[in-house]
């Protein structure tokens, strides 16, 4: 029988790591390996398969042909390998969980947040409740919920951990070039009522450059943000981690727009020590976000 080579997992998590984030050197630092380590498993992974499996590209690396073949089987791999372990682990995990969500993260993210855990806890319940921050890290802290994730450092909360940091963006359609430039009128926003931390990011920013600003339509819904926004009747800031087809993130340069910050994003438990079904919820929810490409720090053990 011919001699089987067997693949080194960790070192294929590697390189699959480091083409979703765009950079070995991004991949060091979510696995906390040094740069010099992962280009040892890069070449390891190279000996193994044969072949060359990256190339340069301007100043950045490419695919090779075979290397295109590798990452589509190590994807398939490891997604196998933390399903096993996923649902071993999880055979014996019962209860039920109360999670809080963002409309952002509902609305792109809850269907496999949810698939997944229920393919690795089938005896676990899950109970979600979507909504604005505010009233999600409140009810966590009341103990209503057990598991929520909400936009802002985590202050708020007793039990809370800062696991991102992304950047917000004024959202509107791609044509919109904005009046306030011409000074002819105040800039009009489409926002939340307050509290809302997109809406107190962008008025600030817009002070701090003196643009004068009026809110010209409030919803509830992020859906009705951006509807009004596809409209055009003004611009809106969020992430752009889901916009619609319909908008985009405007380029504050070409639209005279100031620049704007990060916002973090929160998790907040309700206990200090939570249930092992909150615990793998939350493990599920922090790799769900990462295989979208965010970048997101490791929980504390």
């Amino acid at each position: 029988m011919a001699h089987r080579t067997n693949l080194d997992m960790d070192v294929l998590r590697t390189f699959v790591t480091g083409f979703e984030l765009g950079s070995f050197a991004r991949a060091a630092d979510r696995l906390g390996r040094s740069q010099s380590a992962v280009s040892t498993q890069l070449r390891k992974l190279e000996d193994q398969v044969g072949q060359p499996l990256v190339q340069k590209s301007g100043r950045g690396l490419a695919l090779t042909t075979a290397g295109e073949s590798l990452l589509s089987y190590a994807k398939r791999i490891l997604e196998l390998n933390d399903d096993a372990v996923d649902i071993i682990r999880g055979s014996d995990v019962e209860g039920w969980v109360r999670l809080g969500l963002p409309q952002d993260f509902a609305e792109s993210r809850l269907t496999a947040i949810l698939g997944r855990f229920a393919n690795a806890h089938p005896k676990v319940r899950v109970e979600v409740q979507v909504d604005r921050g505010t009233p999600l890290i409140e009810k966590t802290i009341k103990g209503e919920l057990d598991l929520s994730l909400a936009w802002g450092d985590g202050s708020e909360g007793p039990h809370a951990q800062r696991i991102a940091d992304l950047r917000i963006a004024w959202i509107g359609r791609p044509d919109w070039h904005g009046s306030h430039k011409r000074g002819t009128e105040p800039l009009p926003l489409v926002a939340f009522a307050p509290p809302c931390v997109f809406r107190s990011a962008g008025v600030a920013a817009l002070d701090a450059a003196g643009i004068p600003w009026r809110i010209v339509f409030t919803s509830p819904s992020l859906s009705g943000l951006m509807a009004a926004t596809e409209a055009g009747l003004g611009i809106t800031l969020r992430t752009t981690m889901s916009i619609p087809k319909a908008l985009a993130a405007l380029d504050p340069v070409a639209t005279g727009l100031p620049p704007l910050p990060t916002i973090p994003l929160s998790l907040h438990f309700a206990d200090a020590e939570p249930t092992t079904a909150v615990a793998r919820l939350a493990d599920i929810l922090l790799e769900t976000i990462r295989d979208e490409g965010l970048r997101v720090s490791n929980l504390a053990a």
